[in-house]
């Protein structure tokens, strides 16, 4: 058996073999790409000698999940563990009190640590190229949708810098008719100039409904007297809220044909009509779900491993007679996000979450944790579903909770 550690940076890899005894049997610095590759190829081969096929014998432990570096040691047939940068942090103190730290000596501490620890570690899941693809567009999608929440912030905070009377005048700042206005009239002189039809084409773009009463109602906010800053400095902030404004255009309109090409690639992947079937999952939050915890049959050895990673299930700390459970604050924030989401939109979707939901309230649960046990219990729910091949029942997933409801 082999044990490999690879500290990677941007262009390169430092790389450590050690046998099953610790013993140091080479090492090297590589470049990125085919070429660095191939080289570790060789090192390893070179040590397995006539074993030299049999790269199952191989474990690799590195800091990262992802790229086609990851991907092509997984091809290769090596077991790769993708350790966790905290996790090597803590394991690097006990070989350096000191806190030293080098890139040969993060190499050597990650070879060591799948040595010794490789059971505490959870292998690079093998998941599918659609479940990656996915991924892929599933998380630009909703960094985009950050970026825009951002970017909203920054231009409400500009306005009431300047322009108090825009942000009583508009009820969405990131809206269509809202940027088509504020590109238009960026301050408040030329707002206050415009004219009703102006204001009722661009009203009649985003589709608003009754034009007639808005229009009047926001050219008369826009003309009435508000506080407001000298000339030069209203016309920095006009500049500044005129790329504001294009970058959240930008941000709407690639931030829609990203939902497209979410829906597209969701659509084809097998477990889409399970994941769907869940309550409060449409495509998008689906997509999310799928592409966090991908699609590795054997990644979750049981319900509880995938509630676990999810951070939905409670922590136990117990010492003496001193015993406290709380909720897990390091998670994937992705994912949580489209749980706690998917949790909120079930209470309206499905009458057994609701049940359970409020059966935690009248146990004394606060908001937050009551949303929370119900997303832990969806995991589970969804966990039975992919493992089993078979669609969300609800009078199977919540007969007990409804039968105590009506009880």
């Amino acid at each position: 058996m082999l044990f490999v550690g690879d500290d990677w940076a941007e262009d390169h890899h430092d790389v450590e073999v050690m046998d099953a005894s610790g013993r140091r049997l080479a090492k090297a610095r590589l470049p990125e790409g085919v070429a660095g590759i191939a080289r570790l190829h060789a090192m390893i081969g070179a040590q397995l000698g006539d074993d030299a096929a049999d790269t199952a014998q191989v474990k690799i432990g590195i800091e990262t999940d992802r790229g086609p570096w990851v991907q092509a040691l997984i091809a290769a047939g090596y077991t790769v563990y993708a350790v966790n940068p905290l996790q090597a942090a803590r394991y690097r103190e006990r070989l350096a009190l000191s806190g030293a730290k080098s890139d040969a000596a993060d190499a050597h501490m990650l070879a060591d640590m799948v040595r010794t620890d490789s059971h505490q570690l959870r292998p690079v899941a093998g998941d599918s190229a659609e479940a990656e693809a996915v991924k892929v567009v599933t998380r630009i999608h909703k960094t985009l949708i950050w970026e825009r929440t951002r970017a909203g912030q920054r231009l409400r905070h500009a306005l009431r810098e300047y322009f108090p009377a825009a942000l009583a005048a508009f009820e969405d700042l990131d809206a269509a008719d809202t940027l088509e206005l504020l590109a238009k009239a960026p301050d408040p002189a030329s707002a206050a100039r415009l004219s009703i039809s102006q204001i009722s084409a661009a009203l009649k773009r985003a589709r608003r409904r009754d034009i007639a009463g808005k229009a009047p109602a926001i050219q008369a906010v826009l003309r009435a007297d508000h506080l407001g800053q000298p000339a030069v400095v209203t016309a920095a902030y006009a500049a500044s809220v005129r790329a504001l404004v294009a970058l959240l255009v930008t941000l709407n309109e690639q931030v829609k044909a990203l939902q497209g090409q979410v829906e597209a690639h969701f659509g084809r992947h097998p477990d889409a009509e399970i994941i769907l079937s869940q309550p409060g999952l449409g495509a998008v939050l689906g997509a999310r779900v799928l592409a966090e915890f991908g699609d590795d049959p054997d990644r979750y050895t049981s319900a509880k491993a995938r509630k676990n990673y999810a951070a939905t299930s409670p922590i136990t700390r117990a010492s003496g007679k001193k015993k406290t459970i709380t909720a897990r604050f390091v998670h994937n924030d992705r994912l949580i996000d489209a749980l706690m989401t998917q949790a909120f939109t079930a209470l309206t979707a499905s009458p057994g979450a609701r049940a359970y939901y409020d059966r935690q309230r009248a146990r004394g649960a606060t908001y937050n944790a009551a949303l929370r046990q119900l997303a832990n219990r969806l995991v589970g729910i969804l966990h039975g579903c992919l493992k089993t091949g078979t669609h969300y029942d609800g009078a199977t997933a919540w007969s007990h909770h409804l039968n105590k409801a009506a009880a």
